[in-house]
């Protein structure tokens, strides 16, 4: 593999060195963003950590790889500009914390709100007692709200439920009126 270097820009407000590269890698794949980083920091002549691969690119079969590479001065200010999830994609696969685990703690977050439905029907309970003094009409009541209320909320959820009954409340009124017009 060899290296070409497009554009090298420093940039002392922020203590790094931007550079694009082209790394020419004839018969092989794409490299990774850890080769990438190797091949740059022997380029400059710097460690490793200090050094942090942006973007690689390559063309459709093509045998040059276009990279954006970041060189800082200091690896805590390294640490401290560079975003996590770049740091985590120039880390190897190993290392790197996988989105999985995230949408894994998700998930019992979204559970959270299910337990709060019943609480709901728990409260409209609580206006029973008054009406009790007529005890035989509010048992009456209470049984047809609640059914009521079950039924409202899970429109709402459902997203296709709430689409065909918009579609067949607008077209029966449009062919009665459609037929007096003509």
């Amino acid at each position: 593999m060899s290296v070409e270097i497009i554009a090298e820009h420093v940039n002392p407000l922020l203590g790094r060195k931007d550079a694009k590269l082209i790394v020419h890698h004839e018969g092989s794949g794409t490299p990774d963003r850890l080769t990438i980083r190797k091949i740059a920091s022997d380029h400059f002549k710097t460690q490793q950590d200090k050094v942090y691969v942006r973007s690689v690119q390559t063309r459709t079969g093509g045998s040059s790889a276009v990279c954006q590479v970041e060189i800082y001065n200091d690896s805590k200010l390294a640490d401290k500009m560079v975003p996590a999830y770049i740091k985590n994609r120039n880390l190897p696969k190993e290392q790197r914390v996988s989105r999985k685990k995230g949408a894994e703690e998700e998930k019992p977050a979204a559970a959270a709100p299910k337990p709060a439905a019943p609480e709901k029907k728990a409260e409209p309970a609580k206006p029973a007692p008054a009406p009790a003094k007529e005890s035989k009409p509010a048992p009456a009541k209470e049984s047809k709200p609640a059914p009521a209320e079950t039924k409202t909320p899970a429109k709402p959820e459902g997203k296709p439920a709430a689409k065909p009954e918009s579609k067949p409340a607008a077209k029966p009124p449009a062919k009665p009126d459609a037929k007096p017009k003509a």
